[in-house]
């Protein structure tokens, strides 16, 4: 994949590679790289969430290797709005790129209380950027430019060079009424498009869906009318950083005379930094959940976490029986106004099924029209090309599938050339045709309690591998011949019960025993030999009695 002519650190005055190192191939967990002029701009350091393959890791990142070792080029880094896969990385990735920070007010004030978490409030810099605010980074000049999303001041980034001008998007919808915030800069992208426009790296996710994705003010139109019907207590689950959509279900509290009360840390908290940029001022004072209980259940509305299943989160802990303030009862309603990331269906499922034994009534968006998109549909893309008309077209935050079609809809929009970007691509802009000319390091790094640790670390491996195989730690005691003294002992965890199969473990010993003794003298005498011997064996016993392959540690003893 190199290219003989390509050294991407000589990059000058005429080059502009575009390298992204997360969010192209998946979605989420974005972060882009820009270089240009001997300097690197970034865009975005975002985190993506664990599943169920992912046993004790809850949060992803992508792994900044690559421009650590460049981190005397990289200028800065531009974030496009507050969303966790875009800026959740940060406070965990600053201390190794130590690079300034731009934000818009509501960004730096969400970021700024995260890097207070980490101590990193006084170190780590950002420099507030007003919306449709012009700057520099190094050899890059930026211009943002204001979109609608599902959270207060999404920008674009035009990013203007000596080698051409490319827009990047971020995260971005075209919302006529967004409620909260203005609508898109519609005249910023056309005089951008006008100027020229080398590329366009842009949201791929819904590149699938027809037509548009619908506006705010309709979601607000049919919740306000939705709650009305409720004559008991009502919960509404929705994502904490949507802030229209808080606004949304307090209009429609306000509208059936319910108080409105947060429920979940995530919530309270995206609230505070909204109504400290001058967000959802005009609502009612909330309710604090302490106080939640003394209200009739059909004067109350929860606003909570929990829309994704999250097991820790306030629904969850609701439908447990385990939150300390809040209780849910039969008659009650949960609605969730969210959408399913993919991947958490499983997730919501259990959360949804455990409220329904409680007998409360669920609504989705599956039900009634309680949540519109936050990301362009395939005719606001289709709007976005004709304002733009870039020469070169390179679709990001979506997987394998998404990116393929928005190729595809970028050449029936006459963009002459289509580029496919993954992750560790580095795609040249300039000069000549766009082209991948190589691919740099690249991969993820899990949040491991308090440690950042490689995703195909030996220990997250170990750790899969017990989650569904189980393990085994054998001891086996050995004289000085290596012969075998007493029965060897054998500690399952996850493969069976030894209380009610006792015989397995029996045999297994057995089964140990006999390797062991089997081996000629000289072998016996090498430690090594006899732990791979005991090893086996309890490997072969256990898969042939359980059909099982567990993580297995033997402990030798000599006397």
């Amino acid at each position: 994949m190199t290219s003989d002519s390509f050294d991407i650190d000589r990059l000058g005055n005429k080059d502009l590679v575009f390298v992204p190192l997360g969010g192209a191939g998946e979605i989420g967990m974005n972060l882009n790289l820009y270089g240009h002029a001997g300097k690197w701009l970034m865009i975005d350091c975002g985190i993506t969430f664990g599943d169920d393959s992912t046993p004790g890791v809850e949060v992803i990142m992508p792994d900044p290797a690559f421009i650590v070792e460049r981190r005397g080029a990289l200028a800065g880094l531009v974030l496009t709005h507050a969303h966790e896969d875009h800026l959740g990385a940060v406070h965990w990735l600053w201390p190794q790129l130590k690079c300034p920070i731009y934000a818009t007010p509501f960004t730096a004030v969400v970021l700024r209380h995260k890097l207070a978490e980490a101590g990193l409030e006084r170190a780590a810099k950002i420099t507030e950027v007003p919306m449709s605010g012009k700057f520099d980074v190094g050899p890059f000049h930026l211009e943002l430019i204001t979109l609608t999303h599902s959270i207060p001041e999404p920008n674009a980034v035009a990013i203007r060079t000596g080698a051409g001008t490319v827009l990047h998007t971020g995260d971005w919808k075209l919302d006529p009424d967004p409620m909260v915030g203005p609508s898109t800069d519609e005249e910023a992208l056309m005089r951008v498009g006008a100027e020229g426009v080398l590329a366009m790296v842009c949201d791929s996710t819904n590149v699938l869906v027809p037509g548009t994705s619908g506006s705010e003010a309709s979601v607000r139109e049919n919740l306000i009318e939705l709650v009305g019907r409720m004559d008991k207590r009502v919960a509404v689950a929705a994502f904490a950083s949507n802030v229209a959509r808080l606004e949304t279900i307090c209009r429609a509290a306000e509208a059936h005379g319910r108080r409105v009360a947060l429920v979940g840390r995530s919530m309270k908290r995206i609230v505070e930094a909204a109504q400290e940029t001058g967000y959802l001022s005009d609502v009612a004072p909330f309710v604090a959940d302490s106080d939640i209980g003394y209200l009739p259940r059909n004067e109350v509305l929860l606003i909570c976490t929990g829309s994704q299943g999250e097991p820790r989160s306030a629904l969850s802990r609701i439908a447990d029986d385990d939150h300390p303030e809040v209780r849910l009862e039969a008659g009650d309603t949960v609605i969730f106004s969210s959408r399913e990331i993919p991947g958490n269906e499983r997730s919501i499922g259990r959360l949804q099924n455990k409220l329904a034994s409680l007998g409360v009534d669920i609504v989705t968006a599956r039900d009634e029209d309680v949540h519109v998109s936050g990301h362009p549909a395939r005719d606001e893309l289709i709007q976005m090309y004709q304002w733009i008309r870039p020469k070169i077209a390179v679709p990001v935050h979506g997987e394998a599938r998404h990116l393929i079609a928005h190729a595809e809809l970028a050449r029936e929009c006459q963009v002459p050339e289509p580029v496919g970007a993954r992750n560790g691509y580095a795609v040249r802009l300039a000069p000549g045709r766009a082209t991948v000319v190589d691919e740099v390091p690249h991969g993820r790094l899990a949040v491991d309690g308090t440690r950042l640790i490689p995703m195909e670390s030996a220990a997250l491996r170990d750790r899969r591998r017990i989650a569904y195989n189980g393990s085994a730690v054998v001891t086996v005691v050995v004289d000085g011949d290596g012969r075998v003294k007493g029965m060897p002992q054998v500690a399952i965890a996850g493969v069976f019960d030894r209380d009610v199969e006792p015989e397995i473990a029996h045999e297994v010993e057995d089964a140990v025993t006999v390797a062991v003794e089997d081996l000629p003298k000289p072998r016996r005498a090498d430690d090594g030999q006899v732990r791979e011997a005991a090893r086996l064996a309890v490997r072969r016993s256990i898969r042939a009695l359980c059909g099982k392959r567990p993580q297995i540690d033997v402990h030798l003893v000599r006397v």
